[in-house]
């Protein structure tokens, strides 16, 4: 988890933001690290041969914030949910890639409740929880922030809380939800009911 200070420092340099956007040249150094941390811990599972590396995966994350045109994050908390979800759509778009160069090969049924933040999932698993997790934004934005800041941003139910703002406690209920709701919604699609 960072420190008080560093959290100031990125509090301070997002505050320091002009209006027109653009990203601070101090913003990247200071909150490099926990980027790395948020891929390194992502991709600590990946399967062998893998070629996406956290490094490579942070750098193209960044990459993708720095081309929004006029990025303004508000808070800390905003700052490093826009970053859990371009790795989301990195690591997304990697999946439908591979699995485009497979001919034939269908979405595989899987429970979320067997689903570790950390784990590796075969690129077919991840779409469908993408799937499933694009229907959650839809019904409730702030579940599908918690769950890509958990399953794709890596975070912890404490460290989601610290960049919501929320307890702990809340974080892990609608965690418990949110997992309820996305199970329920992959088993619908999955036998043909959504």
């Amino acid at each position: 988890m960072p420190n008080f200070e560093a959290q100031h420092d990125v509090t301070r340099v997002l505050q320091s933001q002009s209006p027109e956007g653009g990203v601070s040249e101090e913003l990247l150094p200071l909150v490099y690290k926990e980027l790395r941390v948020l891929a390194a811990s992502r991709m600590a599972r990946e399967m062998g041969g893998q070629t996406l590396q956290p490094t490579a995966l942070v750098h193209e994350a960044w990459l993708r914030l720095q081309s929004n045109s006029a990025p303004v994050w508000h808070n800390r908390a905003h700052f490093f949910g826009a970053a859990s979800e371009a790795m989301r759509r990195i690591l997304i778009e990697r999946a439908r890639r591979k699995l485009r160069l497979k001919r034939g090969n269908r979405a595989e049924h899987v429970s979320i409740d067997n689903v570790d933040v950390a784990q590796t999932l075969p690129d077919d698993r991840i779409l469908l929880i993408d799937e499933a997790l694009t229907r959650l934004g839809a019904a409730d934005p702030e579940l599908a922030q918690i769950v890509t800041l958990k399953f794709f941003g890596g975070l912890t139910n404490v460290e989601v809380a610290e960049a919501l703002g929320v307890t702990e406690r809340t974080i892990y209920n609608k965690w418990t939800f949110a997992k309820a709701w996305l199970l329920k919604s992959i088993n619908e699609e999955w036998n043909g009911e959504a």
